[in-house]
């Protein structure tokens, strides 16, 4: 299973058994707002969304931009990984 970016439906989508695993977000200048973390019900505890999410801050990292993490997930995860704490 691998992250995809995709930049037209602002998201990062994650494929696995037919359903879809998303992170979304919108970007504003050199921010990246992280908006929702959906994971089907079926594929929940599985990691999928803590995946989404290392894949969206590594992108922010690469492409030097700030992380705005309105979705709770997100704010929980980068509080509890102190090695992303820096980019929001």
């Amino acid at each position: 299973m691998t992250v995809r970016h995709n930049p037209s439906a602002n998201r990062f989508e994650l494929e696995k058994d037919g359903l879809l695993a998303v992170l979304e977000y919108y970007r504003v200048g050199k921010k990246l707002i992280f908006t929702h973390t959906g994971v089907p019900p079926a594929l929940q505890g599985q990691g999928l969304g803590s995946r989404l999410v290392r894949a969206g801050l590594d992108y922010a990292r690469t492409n030097s931009l700030t992380v705005v993490p309105l979705c709770p997930f997100v704010g929980a995860y980068i509080r509890k990984h102190p090695e992303y704490q820096d980019l929001a």
